[in-house]
């Protein structure tokens, strides 16, 4: 566009600011722009400022991986682990309208549902080198699928179980630092980030996991006690076939392949029973036994009429339960079962509970879930106990059971309601609760001891007023009194049973990773690729005032901030 003869030149147009070059022999002419400092490399660089978002949570799971960004408050991606990933590339047989999976080939006695898992609590002959080469492949698919990001190298933070054995965490650590190079991977205890999930520093977490069930008491974000079982998910599906397999005609009770040894346990494919188990099992509710206290004489029986009976038309009968039909094509013909409503609670209950037995007749690792809570809260200090029953956390894939945790919950009010927090337990216990005469006896032997004690000096006398020190009424401290009055609306709740929800093990990396806490077991690369796991050191020859907050900038990351000592914290040597 072209501007009239006449008519000014717009400042913005004017050459005559432009500023001369210092060796172009010229003079410059009007305002000269001042010479601006150098701005770090670190800061001025795009891709270097992205490199403190992108750090990854990862939380490992026995059938499940979840991966996302610090600071989301749900994962970007979940992936379970199954025979579909191991298939070739280009093996499209499964979207084939004539495709029949013969689950019997690949999935024997010892097979029968390892497929679904990425690695074992039990590590004898298990292939550590296959279970990396899952882990490879489920990243690698989990970063083009979810996560839209190219391999460069990132900050990676791993959520696992704190019991998870040391071989599998070395192999982890190599797939990873090997194949994805991260510059430093922190380790982050499954339990401590569901707590803090949960927004609290204390909980007794119940994680109902596929291989066992795990116990642990977490105080002020550390592992205090931990206890575990063996009934878990992987229990409840084996439970769920024996009650499928036991509908089953004569006929298709027996696998195809008889000559096999292995294969007569199973009848059915694992992915039907565990869809069932996740389905359409449920759990009872509790019902506490209304048996008769000894020394108060027989039942009261009510009375009826004599026409009431089998022969009285009006008299209430037992409803009786609906029917469920459960369509299964893994037998050896398809066949759609009718089952009773209320049969399928017995998968859970045997699972769980097995109320068939006794208490005494299980093992330390086989003990029931309610007893197992039990004794995990028994075995705690008193001020530890009284600050995690009311923060109870249900967690894991058994959890979403329904009923479970209510008849869990249920099953150890009722314990500490009968039996207290007494360890001992016995027939001579049980007559001593029950029995008036020797609880009166008992009160008596104690009162004659008070009352000897304070004969023998327990006391003194003072004007003439016996005084004894143990009953004597404590004096009031007004600074208390005023700390009181002050938190009196930030009372915590102590003593009482009471179930709390969390928003998950992922979620809670994810908010500690974002406020940029410090973990205790922080891997470098370099030291790891050159010592591996036997270059970590003990929790205790780590200084603390030595290990001061890591700086997550983008020049820290790049740089991968280490010291000279470092630890696996509770995965490591104790």
């Amino acid at each position: 566009m072209s501007t009239s003869t006449g008519s000014a030149i717009l400042p913005h147009r004017s050459v005559a600011n432009i500023r001369t070059p210092a060796g172009a022999g010229g003079q410059s002419s009007g305002l000269s722009t001042p010479n601006r400092p150098n701005v770090a490399s670190n800061f001025g660089s795009p891709s270097s400022l992205r490199a403190e978002e992108d750090i990854l949570i990862i939380e490992f799971g026995t059938r499940k991986l979840q991966i996302g960004f610090a600071g989301d408050a749900v994962p970007r991606g979940s992936i379970w682990f199954g025979p579909d990933q191991q298939r070739r590339v280009g093996d499209f047989r499964e979207w084939q309208a004539d495709y029949h999976h013969d689950w019997r080939k690949g999935a024997s006695g010892d097979r029968w549902g390892k497929d679904h898992e990425l690695w074992q609590s039990d590590i004898r002959g298990f292939d550590l080198g296959l279970m990396s080469d899952k882990l490879e492949r489920v990243l690698r698919d989990a970063y083009t699928r979810y996560l839209l990001i190219d391999s460069r190298p990132r900050r990676i933070v791993c959520v696992l179980p704190s019991g998870l054995p040391i071989p599998l965490l070395s192999a982890s650590l190599d797939c990873l630092f090997s194949r994805f190079s991260p510059p430093t991977i922190s380790l982050m205890s499954s339990e401590v980030a569901l707590t803090a999930a949960a927004g609290m520093r204390s909980a007794l977490v119940i994680d109902m996991g596929w291989n066992e069930t795990v116990v642990t008491s977490i105080y002020e974000y550390r592992e205090v006690q931990c206890s575990r079982t063996i009934r878990g998910g992987r229990m409840l599906t084996e439970q769920t076939h024996h009650f499928l397999a036991s509908y089953l005609p004569q006929t298709q009770k027996k696998p195809a392949n008889e000559n096999s040894d292995k294969t007569k346990e199973y009848v059915l494919s694992f992915e039907e029973c565990d869809d069932v188990a996740s389905r359409l099992v449920w759990c009872k509710p509790f019902h506490a036994p209304n048996a008769a206290e000894p020394g108060e004489g027989l039942q009261t029986v009510e009375e009826h009429d004599d026409e009431s009976g089998e022969n009285n038309p009006t008299t209430p009968t037992k409803k009786t339960s609906g029917i469920t039909t459960v369509p299964l094509k893994s037998s050896g013909a398809p066949i759609s079962l009718e089952l009773p409503s209320d049969s399928l609670s017995e998968p859970c209950e045997n699972a769980f509970f097995d109320s068939r037995y006794s208490p005494d007749s299980f093992d330390d690792h086989e003990l029931p879930i309610h007893i197992l809570v039990y004794n995990s809260l028994l075995k705690l200090p008193l001020d530890v106990r009284a600050i995690c029953m009311p923060r109870i956390i249900f967690t894991g894939g058994c959890a979403n059971v329904l009923g479970l945790r209510g008849r869990i919950f249920d099953e150890v009010s009722h314990m500490v309601q009968t039996r207290g927090w007494d360890g001992v337990v016995g027939k001579a216990v049980e007559q001593f609760r029950t029995n008036p005469k020797l609880k009166r006896k008992g009160s008596r032997h104690r009162a004659a001891g008070a009352s000897s004690s304070s004969q023998d000096g327990g006391g003194q006398e003072q004007d003439g007023v016996w005084h004894d020190a143990a009953n004597v009424t404590p004096e009031v401290d007004p600074i208390e009194e005023q700390l009181k009055k002050k938190n009196k609306d930030v009372a915590s709740t102590q003593g009482e049973m009471r179930v709390i929800e969390s928003l998950g093990a992922w979620s809670g990396a994810s908010l500690i990773t974002h406020l940029k806490v410090p973990a205790v077991a922080l891997i470098d690369r370099e030291l790891w690729l050159q010592y591996g796991v036997s270059g970590a050191s003990k929790a205790n020859e780590i200084d603390p005032k030595a290990q001061q907050r890591q700086s997550l900038g983008a020049a820290g990351l790049m740089k991968g901030a280490s010291s000279s000592a470092w630890t696996l914290g509770v995965w490591g040597p104790t």
